[in-house]
């Protein structure tokens, strides 16, 4: 009860905040002020959700196959949890994973990420305020330089139990290696590579609005952005139109403190040459741009949202995943090729299709190899629902009523001599 009171309030704290918070987010990675509001009050969600949980960590009573014995289940904290979280959503990757682990009983170190050290300092102060004690919320700053290091001791440091890391599947590997030689618990949201099916039953509109949403929140710079459309033959050219139509009318690139701004500029140099390279290797193989293509006129990491048709599977920008505000377009004729096409990778973090058709829709939410499936949805991130993937895009799930099972561990007591 005492952890649920406390992490009560400081969800009161953040959302009476909200508004400087958001002012941090939008000043270290860029993105608009509106999306960054959004966030802090979905970050906030976690802290409320997971004060709930605390108080229903149930353990269980099973009946023993002897008449002297009883067998207890009971529910402990693993311990101190190291979280690495990445610099796309400074907040809320912070209070996904520290929520979880304070209703549990755990203590936690968090390394936010070098680019976003900020908004982790800033909860500090506020998990301060709300009576969480001096050494159960701790932050580690640490240069580019250094991080790899910090990483190191975290990961293989025997007074930490737990890890829990959100960024890329190379570094998710690299940090599953240090942790295994102490056999930690760890938690592991790495990349995805998420596919966007239309199928010719699908309400177009809804299907470009849901493409929209999905595509360019944050720039395209999200672990569930969508990374490859399918769109059926029937509807594909319908689609592509209406689609360039609804970027070129609803996309504002600009500063993410202008109230206009939908689109703010990528992290930093290397993510706009990765934008550049996809974008220049999908034209020299026949792709063609149908709006966007280059670096916005603002200059330096800002870039021009943009739509690519005639794409094939050969190119870079289906390979792998761009995080970047691209959207290149594959034309498919049937089910079981767009199933095909969605399933050909080592990832599988998230996958969206749109349906009117109850049988189809069944078929494909069962098939789709990812973690989650937004149906006739393109924003599917939730404190309810559990988040995670498969295949290499990684291991256990965040939030919802099995986010705090990451944090405990099962003690099996049995009672003899009765």
């Amino acid at each position: 009860q005492e952890r649920s009171v406390r992490l009560r309030r400081w969800y009161e704290l953040m959302v009476e905040n909200k508004d400087e918070l958001a002012r941090i987010i939008t000043a270290e990675n860029g993105k608009p002020l509106k999306e960054a509001q959004g966030e802090i009050l979905y970050s906030a969600s976690f802290l409320e959700w997971f004060a709930e949980e605390a108080r229903r960590v149930y353990g269980d009573v099973v009946p023993a196959s002897v008449k002297d014995r009883r067998i207890l289940v009971l529910k402990q904290p693993v311990g101190v949890a190291a979280i690495i979280t990445p610099w796309n959503f400074p907040s809320a990757m912070i209070t996904r994973k520290v929520g979880a682990a304070l209703a549990a009983g755990c203590t936690v170190v968090v390394k936010p990420a070098e680019d976003t050290p900020l908004s982790a300092l800033a909860l500090g102060e506020l998990a301060n305020q709300a009576g969480i004690p001096a050494g159960v919320y701790n932050v580690i700053p640490c240069s580019r330089q250094q991080t790899a290091a910090v990483g190191e001791v975290l990961c293989t440091d025997p007074l930490v139990a737990k890890i829990s890391f959100t960024g890329s599947t190379a570094t998710g590997k690299i940090l599953l290696k240090h942790a295994a030689g102490t056999v930690k618990r760890v938690s592991m949201e790495l990349g995805g590579h998420a596919p966007f099916i239309v199928f010719d039953s699908a309400n177009v509109d809804h299907a470009v609005a849901g493409a929209l949403a999905s595509k360019y929140r944050n720039s395209g710079q999200t672990c569930v952005c969508t990374n490859r459309f399918l769109v059926q033959k029937g509807i594909h050219d319908k689609f592509v139109e209406k689609f360039a139509k609804a970027i070129e009318r609803e996309l504002h690139v600009g500063n993410g403190f202008d109230a206009k701004t939908t689109q703010g500029p990528l992290i930093n140099e290397k993510a706009v040459e990765k934008v550049e390279r996809h974008i220049k290797d999908a034209v020299s193989q026949g792709a063609s741009i149908v709006t966007g293509g280059k670096r916005h006129s603002l200059g330096k990491n800002f870039f021009e949202p943009t739509l690519l048709s005639n794409v094939t599977t050969k190119m870079l920008c289906t390979q792998e995943e761009t995080f970047g505000p691209l959207a290149p377009v594959i034309k498919f004729e049937t089910e079981a090729e767009a199933i095909a096409i969605a399933n050909a990778v080592n990832v599988g973090l998230a996958g969206y299709f749109y349906s009117q058709d109850p049988a189809q829709i069944w078929r494909v939410a069962e098939q789709l190899e990812v973690g989650m499936v937004g149906v006739n949805e393109g924003i599917i991130s939730s404190v309810e629902g559990p988040f995670g993937g498969v295949k290499e895009s990684g291991l256990g799930r965040e939030g919802s009523k099995y986010g705090i099972d990451e944090y405990l561990e099962l003690k099996y007591v049995c009672f003899g001599g009765l």
